[in-house]
């Protein structure tokens, strides 16, 4: 039944997409499965998953790993949120690999691990930096936000969980970085969605005409995906 819903997806109007879905997920909820929508923090494209209500976000990986291995993810999850950019260096996490209640593991294996929790999408990786994959995310975001509620917050543009953002300094809003680009650009001088205070961080491929009136120094992003 799943299936067969899930394919006609490719046959309907992209601008009924979220009409379409809503109607889909009334014919799942007695399944206790819902198919949600999630913000790619890379590029902004929207990415959409299945998901099982009946299972906790802690209990959805537990038939595919070890608790060994599940304790590593949790840990690594702690350092991906508690950054300062929504990543955690290969170093760090794998410094981690001994210190596990369950069981002490190798630096060898717990490559392993990463290795597989970046081929089962629940991490990705770039350049030796790890942070949480947008399936990730979809999946576990009602657990980010209830077990890290001083730090978790989401994005003011799309409503999604916003892992690596950019926050206002004067009323502390987050927003992805693709979502930034867009909502700024052609704008000449960024000012914050909700306080209406100047933009501070320094985004490529915005326009920043009459920026040089402030002399507080910007902090460099990645590049416009677009």
């Amino acid at each position: 039944m799943v299936l067969g819903v899930l394919q006609k997806l490719v046959y309907y109007a992209h601008d009924k997409l979220d009409d379409f879905i809503s109607t889909i997920n009334s014919h799942l909820q007695p399944l206790f499965m819902q198919i949600r929508k999630g913000i790619s923090e890379d590029d902004g494209r929207a990415h959409y998953a299945v998901v099982n209500l009946a299972e906790t976000e802690v209990t959805k990986m537990a038939s595919d790993y070890t608790e060994m291995e599940l304790e590593l993810f949790r840990k690594t999850m702690d350092l991906i949120i508690l950054s300062e950019n929504g990543f955690a260096s290969s170093t760090d996490i794998l410094n981690l690999a001994d210190q596990l209640k369950t069981k002490k593991m190798k630096k060898k294996e717990a490559e392993q691990v990463l290795k597989v929790f970046v081929e089962d999408k629940w991490l990705s990786e770039k350049n030796g930096e790890y942070t949480l994959h947008t399936r990730c995310i979809i999946e576990m975001e009602q657990y980010i936000l209830s077990n890290y509620q001083d730090v978790a917050r989401k994005c003011n543009i799309c409503h999604s969980l916003a892992i690596q953002s950019q926050v206002c300094e004067s009323c502390g809003i987050g927003m992805h970085l693709p979502c930034v680009r867009k909502y700024f650009r052609g704008q000449a001088e960024p000012r914050c969605p909700k306080c209406n205070e100047f933009w501070y961080c320094d985004t490529p491929g915005v326009s920043r005409m009459g920026s040089q009136t402030h002399h507080r120094a910007p902090f460099l992003v990645v590049d416009d995906a677009s």
